[in-house]
């Protein structure tokens, strides 16, 4: 079973003695406690053209100190990486490489590097005998194992690492003392970066970003020569953009299979915004390319929405029961709910880890890297970005305005009604286009995208009253055929009919705001 950690630490350069600061004027120490010295012995694997490394992801098998086991260290913020531990096994537990799946794939792990540190551990205890943070030095015997055995490399470092729920303005106040006494903070972020830059195993991604930083270091120095300033590409902007899409779906990977809080609802969105994002730039992107990508990333943000959508349901008809007095409160009417709510989650949470494991979705992620390695660009792609992206934000505000003006011309009912969830969806395409447009337009995108979201935001609630009137009487009708009251159930429909009535009644205001020229002219400017 494994137990995750939320790791908060920093590294610096100490001495080649591995003497320990004396940190006993920090703010809050009320004691340092010798906790000895630990032999430390850690196997760190990757496939062989380090595709963990390349995102900061570490893997190891460690034994020695209190927490032997397997040890997978995933990014989580600034200093902060979320620790996921199994018990100590000759093979690597299926549950880590399920975790690495997104970024592994079909390729194998391999022993990559082997690290023994001799570690000399202090306490930072405060006046009750609370823990603050731990202090070490480490020597640290550093050989590479793949492709063939390599020379030893050592070096000593210092590290501070909070306690669980500790506040890291305690790493502030420590770090202020350290480098007081001469220690600065480490280059490398972990001991891997530095093995195996030390080692001489580069990563294939570690010369890839240094060969793209020497192309536009080269190609802002011939600009620089020529008077003026590199201007941005439509295909640049717009791949800078597709590229943070798909790093995010492949990052959710494993806090969706964690069941990390809203981690599904981020890597849809991510599905959504790459696809929308296909759709609006057609000029910058070939369509025979990424049409079927497109057809692929809405299938999968299907296969995410099966529980998402109920959970966004179920939650929203508890806070109209919440709102409800008891009077109105008849019946086991939260007892039918939990049960319409779990009915259709039942072995979904199965099926989506199925999906992640899946041809499809595996072929699907290796479908991105190739469009991200070998862009699709169309000859409008080499074109100054700004009158490009611009047209395509706008076009895209035009499909929106002709929805919005015949949902306002249409009467009460279901063809408005179908309308404005239409016009959900083109105002969420306009806000994504101009997100994407940022980089090229500048503040002037950002309040657009703004103006977009509030749009969004009132559209979706009349949508979302429309889809929980249809769940409210679904199950009335559960209800009453088991003989239980369907009263509340009709009490709430009543209150979801009248706010679905105030969002269209809000919808003339708001879109004479959104749909003032000015903000369209600020775009041009």
């Amino acid at each position: 079973m494994a137990d995750t950690v939320r790791e908060i630490e920093r590294k610096y350069e100490a001495p080649d003695d591995g003497r320990l600061p004396d940190v006993t004027g920090v703010a809050g120490v009320a004691e340092v406690v010798d906790k000895g010295v630990a032999t430390l012995d850690a196997t760190y694997y990757d496939t062989v053209d380090q595709r963990l490394a390349a995102d900061s992801i570490t893997l190891r098998r460690r034994t020695g100190g209190s927490d032997a086991g397997w040890h997978l260290k995933l990014p989580a913020g600034p200093d902060a990486r979320d620790e996921i531990r199994t018990p100590l096994s000759e093979t690597l537990p299926a549950e880590l490489a399920a975790l690495v799946r997104s970024r592994v794939r079909d390729q194998a792990l391999v022993p990559l590097v082997r690290l023994v540190s001799e570690r000399n551990v202090r306490h930072l205890v405060d006046a009750g005998g609370a823990l603050l943070a731990e202090l070490s030095a480490d020597h640290v015997t550093a050989r590479r194992l793949t492709p063939e055995p390599g020379d030893p490399v050592e070096w000593t470092e210092v590290e501070t690492e909070l306690a669980p729920g500790g506040d890291p303005a305690f790493l502030d106040a420590l770090e202020s003392h350290l480098t007081e006494a001469g220690l600065r903070r480490s280059a490398a972020p972990s001991k891997l970066a530095r093995a195996l830059a030390e080692t001489g195993v580069a990563s294939k991604t570690d010369k890839a970003i240094k060969t793209d930083k020497a192309i536009k270091a080269d190609t802002a120095d011939k600009a620089g020569k020529e008077g003026k300033a590199a201007e941005p590409t439509a295909g640049d902007v717009i791949l800078d953009y597709i590229r943070a899409q798909i790093a995010a779906i492949v990052s959710l990977d494993p806090a969706v299979r964690l069941d990390v809080p809203d981690s599904v609802h981020r890597m849809r969105v991510a599905t959504r915004r790459l696809r929308s994002c296909f759709r609006s730039y057609r000029k910058v992107l070939d369509r025979a390319v990424t049409d079927p990508v497109g057809d692929e990333l809405k299938w999968l943000a299907g296969e995410l929405g099966i529980d998402r959508d109920r959970e966004v349901l179920t939650a929203r008809i508890e806070e109209r029961l919440a709102e409800l007095p008891d009077e109105l409160r008849t019946g086991p009417v939260s007892e039918r709910l939990s049960t319409w709510s779990q009915t259709s989650r039942r072995g979904s949470r199965e099926r989506l880890i199925g999906v992640l494991d899946g041809e499809r979705h595996l072929t699907l992620l290796a479908t991105l890297d190739a469009l991200s390695a070998t862009p699709p660009l169309r000859p409008a792609a080499a074109r100054p970005a700004g009158d490009m992206i611009l047209t395509a934000v706008l076009r895209d505000y035009e499909r929106l305005a002709a929805l919005v003006t015949t949902a306002l011309a249409a009467p009460p009912g279901h063809d408005r009604d179908l309308t404005m969830h239409d016009a959900r969806k083109k105002a969420k395409r306009a806000r994504y286009a101009a997100e994407a447009a940022r980089p090229a337009l500048g503040k002037p995108a950002k309040a657009f995208a703004g103006l977009m979201t509030d749009l969004q935001d009132l559209l979706g609630d009349h949508q979302d009253s429309c889809v929980a009137r249809d769940a409210l009487r679904e199950l009335a009708e559960q209800a009453h055929a088991a003989g239980e009251r369907d009263f509340t159930f009709g009490v709430m429909y009543g209150r979801e009919e009248a706010l679905a009535a105030r969002r269209e009644a809000e919808l003339p205001e708001l879109w004479a705001e959104v749909s003032r020229e000015e903000h369209r002219v600020a775009l041009r400017a």
